[in-house]
């Protein structure tokens, strides 16, 4: 039987953990904390699901073979993860992002409808759309229980014969062994799906880490999922989506936070970030302008400079998998999958994931911490 560590019970570390012990590995599971726990950049209430990723078919595709994993999830666990609710890319250029996005789902057969701006009003109880150039529609798209499918997961992981062990992990060099509490424990395979705090175990590793606030604001029922779908202004880097669970609509920005320290730093969103979303509220919702925060938390994004993730080993049997930058949650279920094959020897990694040197780009991103 082959043998795994696995350290990091995010949603990455938790679905490869699950995917692994399905086929039939020895699977430990590593986590300092819990899996769901605030620190995590899983551990946002919400996540979107979509497909669209602008010129980029592979993404787009692994998307939509994770919206059928979640399903298969939720008949695993016998519980709602996934509200596909559909979503509406807000376009304001005709030739943009969300035109290329539009392409490459109808060449892969993946609903999708382009809109005129004047359609929004079926999608919200209130809209404003006339400095939009079209909309695109995903029915298929949605939200995902962020938090809560973490938890989920990691669960059904154990339940799969994971063993899932408290205690921080310290990387052994050059071998496949990880050092916990002063014992070093050796495996087939060690994967390091830790997050935020990657960089500050492997040097040099191209993730910064920054801190992103999320906001949901108190707003009246007919704002609820799957009432009204999630939505996207990519030109205008905010993105949100109706009330789920009773915590508030979410409308935030995906801009590029400051430099942020997991463990430590302060949990408190800034006062310029509830005024930015505030003020797209204004614009697109009017009705909602002066809706209350009802909940906010600081979330992180671990990043690469071009918004690609982070799959490579570093040393025979050593994996890091990490840089989700913000577009990476959705994808989890199938992700897991295709992460397996690489540890089995069924195939390497696309050479986009590499620990080369990586330019900076936005083309991939403004999926900020969900989409």
């Amino acid at each position: 039987m082959k043998s795994v560590i696995v350290v990091g019970a995010g949603i990455w570390g938790s679905s490869l953990a699950l995917r692994l012990a399905d086929a039939g590995w020895e699977v430990t599971l590593v986590e300092q904390h819990k899996p769901g726990h605030v620190r995590q950049a899983s551990a946002g209430e919400t996540r979107l699901l979509r497909c669209a990723h602008g010129d980029d078919d592979w993404y787009a595709r692994l998307a939509w073979q994770a919206r059928d994993g979640w399903r298969r999830l939720e008949e695993r666990s016998g519980e709602k993860l996934f509200h596909e609710a559909g979503m509406v890319w807000f376009a304001q250029t005709p030739d943009g992002w969300e035109h290329a996005s539009a392409r490459v789902l109808k060449n892969l057969d993946i609903t999708c409808e382009v809109l005129d701006p004047a359609d929004g009003a079926r999608f919200f109880p209130d809209y404003r759309g006339d400095d939009l150039s079209f909309l695109l529609w995903e029915p298929h798209a949605g939200v995902v229980r962020a938090r809560r499918a973490t938890q989920v997961t990691a669960g059904l992981a154990v339940a799969a014969g994971v063993r899932l062990v408290r205690a921080r992990a310290v990387p052994v060099t050059g071998s496949a062994a990880v050092e916990i509490d002063g014992e070093v424990r050796h495996a087939d395979r060690v994967v390091w799906a830790c997050g935020a705090w990657l960089p500050e175990l492997f040097e040099g590793v191209p993730i910064t880490v920054t801190k992103q606030d999320t906001l949901h604001f108190a707003v009246p029922p007919a704002w609820s999922v799957p009432e009204t779908p999630a939505w996207v202004d990519y030109g205008a880097s905010v993105y949100g989506h109706g009330d789920v669970d009773g915590v508030g609509m979410k409308a935030t920005s995906d801009l590029e936070g400051p430099p942020y320290e997991p463990e430590h730093g302060e949990r408190v969103v800034d006062t310029d970030s509830v005024e930015r979303a505030r003020s797209y509220l204004r614009r697109r919702f009017p009705s909602l302008a002066d809706a209350p925060v009802l909940f906010s938390q600081v979330c992180q994004y671990p990043l690469t400079p071009d918004a690609e993730w982070l799959i490579a080993e570093v040393s025979p049997g050593v994996w890091l998998l990490g840089g989700d930058s913000g577009h990476g949650f959705k994808h989890a279920p199938a992700l897991a999958g295709y992460v397996a094959g690489v540890l089995d020897g069924d195939h390497g990694p696309e050479g986009r994931f590499g620990l080369h040197e990586r330019a900076p780009s936005r083309g991939l991103r403004t999926s900020g911490r969900p989409w």
